[in-house]
């Protein structure tokens, strides 16, 4: 296999993968998968990321991340 058609593969991945989480959150259902809003929201996120209050953000929305994982393995 050629290089460029491993890392096709891998971003190809990696996009699936984060598609999952948006679907693993929840997001298609309330939104009723309004694209707008779905992006909208992604771009706020950004914008927080980018603001004076990002370490904030993060170490909430990471600790948040992490509970919603560490219960999801154990209802499994």
């Amino acid at each position: 296999m050629r290089a460029w058609q491993v890392e096709r593969r891998k971003r190809t991945r990696h996009l699936i993968e984060l598609g999952g989480l948006v679907v693993k959150a929840g997001i298609i259902e309330l939104t009723n998968d309004d694209r707008a809003i779905i992006y909208g929201a992604m771009r706020w996120i950004a914008d927080k990321l980018q603001s004076d209050d990002a370490g904030h953000a993060r170490d909430l929305w990471a600790a948040k991340g992490r509970q919603a994982f560490d219960a999801e393995g154990r209802e499994e």
